[in-house]
């Protein structure tokens, strides 16, 4: 019976800190980690159950060390994602497994795509950066201006950008509408739309309260590790990947994922050019359908 079973809420790693682990959907599908954005916790946007349920899927989240009920990793790398995914997954007796992540997630799925060749069956990238370091792209074009401001500052001068990230995450901490309305004059008229749906709006408030109830941290060590080196090579990527980017995205342009489709051996492209950042979270249960899918399919079956 599925209420006989006890699926642990806090995860032990290796090194001895806790991760707090949520599960959703149907306890007996086939397992999905879904990596949360920036800021984000385990309790963000997702697929309803019902559907969850339908697709035979069990979708695993949990908070990246230093938001929600995560212990904090000072110095993490994107790369060090990989040890805490195999923690949970080990935890849950999981050998096998596909993961996506959406927008600061999105970086940490392919790096579990990268080294986990023989747990990872598919993953999949939503509006995602490229590496810092990226050669030949333009890391900044066409990027909003308040991103820009962000990570221009976890680069050049991350005691300035700490110190100034602190106040802003209480502040967001005590009104999570406040990083809305940060946004509000970046988004499009799409993005309008999409955080204006009552369902939606109150998933992103409560996910940005999780994420910074207990520390800004899990942002901040965010910033950093996605602005310096991420610690593996996205070339090396074997498993299937799926890449789905907005033509209309100004947070993580669509470059970023053109040129990790140039670079990452056999990736499924999909974009959306009418479309903006948070239409990521509407195109996610198509997404899913992908990572389930044990066959090929074509690209216009997953858009």
């Amino acid at each position: 019976m599925h209420d006989l079973v006890r699926v642990p809420d806090h995860v032990r790693t290796p090194d001895g800190r806790r991760l707090r682990v949520e599960c959703s959907g149907d306890p007996d599908g086939r397992p999905v980690f879904l990596l949360h954005g920036m800021p984000g916790s385990r309790v963000g946007p997702r697929p309803r159950s019902m559907f969850l349920y339908h697709r035979g899927a069990r979708l695993i989240s949990y908070d990246r060390p230093g938001y929600g009920g995560s212990d904090r990793r000072p110095g993490r790398r994107v790369v060090d994602v990989v040890e805490d995914v195999e923690a949970v997954a080990d935890a849950l007796g999981l050998d096998r497994f596909a993961v996506v992540g959406r927008s600061g997630g999105a970086p940490h799925a392919l790096a579990c795509a990268a080294l986990l060749p023989d747990r990872v069956t598919r993953a999949a990238a939503l509006v995602t950066l490229a590496p810092q370091d990226a050669e030949g792209l333009d890391w900044f074009a066409g990027m909003a201006p308040h991103n820009v401001r962000e990570f221009q500052a976890a680069l050049t001068d991350p005691r300035g950008f700490v110190a100034d990230l602190i106040p802003r995450s209480a502040a967001i901490r005590s009104d999570p509408a406040r990083l809305l309305d940060e946004l509000r004059g970046d988004l499009t008229d799409e993005d309008r739309v999409i955080v204006s749906d009552s369902g939606i709006r109150s998933m992103l408030l409560r996910n940005y309260h999780e994420a910074l109830r207990t520390s800004p941290y899990g942002w901040i060590d965010d910033a950093l590790a996605l602005t310096g080196p991420w610690g593996f090579d996205p070339t090396e990527i074997r498993v299937p990947v799926l890449l789905w980017h907005a033509g209309k995205d100004v947070f993580t342009p669509s470059a970023h994922s053109c040129w990790l489709a140039d670079r990452i051996p056999g990736a499924v492209d999909v974009c959306e050019p009418a479309a903006a950042h948070f239409a990521a979270i509407r195109a996610l249960p198509d997404v899913l359908s992908w990572l389930l899918t044990a066959t090929e399919p074509s690209v216009a079956s997953t858009a």
